[in-house]
Parts: C-alpha cells; structure tokens; sequence
C-alpha cells in the first residue's frame, strides 16, 4: 500500500520502521527534518516535502503530541487530508482528546475520508519491538482496514468502542499509571526519610500487594539509580491525565483522586520544564516534602 506516516518521535520514527519493512510504499514527515533523514538513513522511505506528496496516500498514520497538532497537520490551512483521495483511511495513533476524536472524524467523513483512533501502550522499547499494546476505536468495517496497518506494530490489539474509545482507554491507562507511580513515589519518600532502604523498600514492594508497573520496572533503574530515561515525557503524562479528567468531567463522574494527581502532574511538569522525563517528578514532589 501507499502508506503516509507524519510524527517521527521517540515512539513513531521505529513505528514507521516496521511499515517501511514490511514492504509498503512508505512517505514520511516531521517539523524536525532531521528526524526524517535519520528514518530514511535505516529504511527506505519517501520524505514528504510538503502536502502534495501525500496525494496518493491510501492510510496515513499520525503519530504526534497531542489532538490540536493532528487537527492542524490534516486539517489546517489546507492540511494532508485535502489531498488524500477519498476513501482514504486516517489513522490517529496519538494521544489525543477523545472528543475531538469524534469531531475530526465528523469532519474527515464530510471530506470522503476514514477515520480510527488507534494510541498505543508500552514506550520506546515495545515501538522498537513493534510489540505495543493498542487500543482501537471506530466502526468495525473501518477497524478491520487499520489492522493489517497495526499489525506491523503491535502484538496486543484491542477493539474497544465507537470512535474515541481508543483514546478514552488511553487516557485513562495513563491515569492508572501516573497515579501508581506518584504513589509509589510518595511511599518511598516516606520510608527514606524513616530509615527504611529505598532499594530494599522497592524489593519489599514487588513481593507485596504494592506491587506495580512503576515498582517493577521504573523505580530502580530510574529514580534510585537517579538515571531518570523511562522514555516518557512527564509532559505528555501530564496532558493525558488532564484528559483522562476532561472525560470525567464530560461524563459527569466525580474523581477527586484523579483531579489530584491531574494537578500533581501539571504542577511538576511546569516546575521541571518540558523535556522531563516522566520519573523526574519525584525530585519535585522531593523537594516539596
């Protein structure tokens, strides 16, 4: 196929990796340039040099910060989806509002065009792997096109609503984790400042019913050791709690844990800068203590 691939982070330059592989006629694109020319240093792809070239394109698969970017990138003054011929399939792989989800797709349907939510679990390791979790949302004859496009980049794929559903259940995983790990991480401050090893703290845990993701896998390696590179911006956890807790308040359910840790996340995101890495919280929650 003619696949389009626009967003080539951390995550997307190895999703787009594994299109490219598997054979398909790949265009891509990036605001950094640099990004691109280091894909196409490893693969062969097409980099796109501006809207037009993407006028063939049968999926494009956006890959980017947040909902407002893939709006501009398909819709803006024009955008991508202008060109794409109709019938052509979109699909949003970001971590975007699940309500403007539903709008997008209202509007890419005026247009002729398809439209999947399809973000992704997992981190740099798993879009290396192409073994991501995905969690897919739209209407079942518009999924069963994006699969074989998914595929190509990860193992577990879950069908989990109308459209938006994908970044609903996104959002509210990243809620799930942000929590755990602020948790964790308050519990470890605590224990420090009582005396306790914070590594044999973490070795207690994971044996225990404390045990979770963050104690497992980013509590050692990143925060005791003070390595601070899980991969995830503390940006970008922050935005997706703050989406998780527009869908509360959209679905009129009372979260006061999550409006805390929406505020908790925010609050040392702005104080560490954007460029923090997700386990770099703790210095501010730390320094607070």
């Amino acid at each position: 196929m003619n696949i389009g691939f626009v967003g080539l982070g951390a995550m997307g330059r190895p999703m787009a990796g594994h299109i490219a592989r598997a054979g398909h006629q790949l265009t891509v694109f990036d605001a950094d340039a640099a990004a691109a020319e280091r894909l196409a240093g490893d693969v062969t792809v097409s980099i796109a040099r501006g809207r037009e070239d993407f006028s063939n394109t049968e999926v494009l698969v956006t890959m980017l910060p947040n909902g407002a970017i893939v709006r501009e990138v398909l819709l803006g003054s024009p955008g991508i989806a202008s060109v794409m011929p109709r019938g052509a399939l979109v699909i949003d792989m970001s971590s975007s509002e699940p309500e403007g989800t539903r709008t997008l797709g209202a509007t890419l349907a005026q247009m002729g065009l398809e439209l999947v939510d399809a973000p992704v679990s997992g981190g740099v390791p798993r879009a290396s792997d192409g073994s991501l979790t995905i969690m897919i949302g739209g209407e079942a004859p518009t999924i069963a096109r994006a699969r074989p496009v998914l595929e190509l980049m990860g193992k577990r794929l879950f069908e989990v609503g109308a459209l938006g559903a994908g970044h609903a259940m996104k959002a509210l995983n990243n809620y799930v984790s942000a929590a755990a790990f602020e948790a964790t991480s308050e519990a470890l401050l605590i224990g420090k400042r009582f005396g306790i090893d914070p590594t044999q703290f973490i070795d207690i845990l994971n044996v225990s019913t404390g045990r979770n993701f963050h104690s497992e896998l980013s509590m050692k390696g990143n925060v005791i050791a003070g390595r601070h590179a899980a991969g995830f911006l503390l940006a970008l956890a922050a935005k997706d709690v703050r989406i998780a807790a527009g869908l509360a308040t959209a679905m009129k359910i009372r979260a006061p844990m999550l409006e805390l840790n929406a505020a908790q996340m925010s609050a040392a995101s702005q104080a560490l800068g954007p460029k923090a890495d997700v386990t770099e919280a703790i210095k501010v929650w730390d320094h607070d203590a």
